[in-house]
């Protein structure tokens, strides 16, 4: 595990912050972090990596308590919010986050870090920018800069707030293949975004926050199954019976025909609470003597999720 939290929590003298954060992320994977605006993300992502000291709870990162000297050396850290000194050339900029994690300005100039500053502006596609002065720079190109200033020191956990924001649909996707590569070289990827299609594209794991709470975490396909989507594939179907079966439908469970043939086969789109409202309409269905085929959970996408996930915090706190 290298990263473990319990029951983290930040409050400032507003009350917002983040409460009672509880979760782990595992060696080797890309993590998700899900939220709305003000839901405390950034709070979160502060705190694990030092800028931040908690009110309460703990967290390990490498099995040492977050904000250790030791563990932060391990860690590359993008910032959502970050601003280069446009006089420096991006090579400058790499050679002085390298100052910053400990090298003399001698040691930045050696052959092999002046090799490994090509190697990180290659990775990011600024291989042929690394002499011109930031000034010069796009926003995008700086995110690309930023990018590899987190990659810079070999990392073996990198933690990045909102990496792709800047970036045209190009970027994204040069983006998302760079995480996917470090990924195969056993590296850990922290990603705090607002870019959903990014997080189902990547993320093995995802967290969902609201209101500075922890709503949901797992596995991608476990919390997009959680919608309660179904299919059901039935025999002896015949189109008067959609009226029957709605009319026994109990609160927030809904039916609706996908497909149906000649032969009396169907195939229903039914979406429920709970488990338990599957087996009522199953038991519906038998009723009405059709055969049922197969029952199957259909996995929905993020954005449906992360709407739906919002929409019922929302509805809690009224």
């Amino acid at each position: 595990m290298i990263l473990k939290t319990n029951g983290l929590t930040k409050t400032y003298a507003t009350g917002s912050g983040c409460t009672d954060i509880t979760l782990e992320v595992k060696r080797g994977q890309i993590f998700g972090l899900l939220g709305p605006n003000g839901a405390g993300k950034s709070t979160f992502v502060k705190m694990i990596v030092g800028l931040l000291h908690p009110t309460s709870g703990s967290g390990q990162l490498f099995g040492l308590p977050i904000g250790a000297t030791e563990s932060r050396r391990r860690i590359g850290y993008l910032p959502e919010l970050f601003r280069f000194q446009d006089w420096l050339t991006g090579t400058e900029v790499l050679a002085y986050h390298a100052c910053l994690s400990g090298m003399t300005l001698s040691q930045t100039r050696s052959p092999r870090m002046v090799e490994r500053f090509k190697e990180v502006l290659n990775q990011v596609g600024l291989e042929q920018r690394g002499h011109d002065r930031v000034r010069q720079y796009s926003k995008g190109m700086q995110q690309r800069l930023g990018i590899a200033c987190a990659l810079l020191m070999d990392p073996e956990l990198i933690i990045l707030d909102e990496p792709s924001s800047a970036l045209d649909p190009i970027g994204r996707y040069e983006v998302r293949e760079l995480l996917e590569g470090l990924r195969s070289e056993g590296k850990t990827v922290f990603l705090n975004t607002h870019l959903l299609e990014d997080v189902e594209a990547l993320c093995d794991e995802v967290a969902f926050l609201h209101q500075g709470r922890l709503r949901a975490v797992g596995p991608m396909s476990e919390l997009l199954r959680s919608g309660m989507n179904w299919e059901i594939h039935v025999g002896g179907w015949f189109p008067e019976l959609m009226d029957t079966v709605s009319q026994q439908l109990l609160p927030g469970l809904t039916c609706s025909l996908k497909t149906a043939d000649d032969n009396g086969e169907a195939i229903l789109n039914v979406t429920a609470r709970n488990r338990e409202q599957i087996g009522w309409i199953n038991r519906v269905l038998m009723e009405q003597a059709v055969t049922i085929y197969e029952v199957r959970p259909v996995q929905g996408r993020l954005e449906e999720w992360f709407l739906a996930m919002s929409g019922s915090q929302e509805e809690l706190r009224s």
